[in-house]
């Protein structure tokens, strides 16, 4: 079965680019009229985030929200069979803030938010990058299409290890040279036992992984984002944190990639996977006062 799938979508990956956005834009349009998906929540967020701008902003907001969101996966097909010169003509990085770290023996943290299009910036990392790129990631639940992603997301050398069993795959990298990627405002699985932030001015409760793996390992901390240019082309910026995170107080590494994701935001603010609920829980000072950061 894996077989035919993988080569069903290896010949939609030779179909022009034009194609691709086409059905893009079809199935955007039945995602926000016709199947409304998460529509409240997005418009929600949206709200929350941005209360200054007016209610046709946010909607113009959204609505480019979910032709990136479709564009974030229907370029996949692409990424299955796309060179690496041309994937460098399509995401653009500024690489020597990790690779100038390469020679002085220290590892990598590389922090990022939802941002369009994870897929290509971990190819393209991992293709340009002078460590060997470590990325964690959710398993599908289909194993077919799990395999498929597996494949393609490794093709330029990522090493993917499963969010469910991180602690067993990652112990094996921590013994040699890194850049690990991780995904840094998911949603905590608990508020009680995660930093509180704030996150487009509400306190939000950010998952402690993140900073305390950074400390653990004395790994040199960067914050990346990538927004596009153009459909199909991308930029990204990377921005060194620190090479000691020890040497800073608990919770200033989650402030300052919380703040690095908001201001992020702010310049491209339909970049972002707005469907998710980053703003379920409720602070509560008596509770969660010792966290906030």
């Amino acid at each position: 079965m894996y077989q035919i799938v993988y080569g069903f979508f290896y010949v939609l990956s030779l179909l022009p680019w034009r194609v691709i956005y086409i059905l893009s834009d079809g199935i955007a349009l039945l995602l926000y009229y016709v199947f409304r998906y998460r529509r409240a929540v997005v418009m929600s967020n949206l709200l929350i985030a941005f209360p200054e701008k007016t209610e046709a902003e946010r909607i113009r907001i959204a609505k480019d929200f979910y032709r990136r969101f479709v564009d974030n996966f229907l370029e996949v097909i692409k990424l299955i069979s796309i060179s690496e010169k041309e994937l460098n003509k399509r995401f653009v990085c500024n690489y020597d803030v990790i690779n100038n770290l390469y020679d002085t023996g220290v590892n990598v943290q590389l922090n990022l938010g939802h941002f369009f299009n994870w897929e290509f910036g971990n190819m393209a990392y991992a293709a340009n990058l002078k460590y060997p790129l470590v990325v964690v990631y959710m398993p599908i639940k289909n194993k077919v299409l799990d395999r498929l992603f597996l494949h393609f997301r490794k093709r330029f050398g990522s090493k993917m290890i499963a969010a469910t069993n991180f602690r067993n795959e990652f112990a094996p990298f921590a013994k040699n040279r890194y850049v690990l990627g991780l995904v840094g405002d998911q949603n905590p699985g608990s508020p009680e036992n995660s930093y509180w932030a704030n996150f487009f001015g509400r306190l939000t409760p950010v998952v402690k992984g993140p900073e305390r793996g950074a400390k653990l390992n004395k790994a040199a901390v960067v914050m990346c984002n990538f927004w596009a240019v153009k459909r199909g082309y991308y930029q990204s910026e990377l921005v060194l944190l620190t090479t000691d995170p020890n040497s800073l107080p608990n919770g200033a590494i989650t402030k300052k990639m919380m703040e690095f994701i908001e201001e992020s935001i702010r310049r491209h603010p339909s970049n972002y996977l707005w469907s998710h609920r980053r703003w379920k829980w409720q602070y509560d000072e008596e509770q969660h006062g010792r966290f906030r950061v």
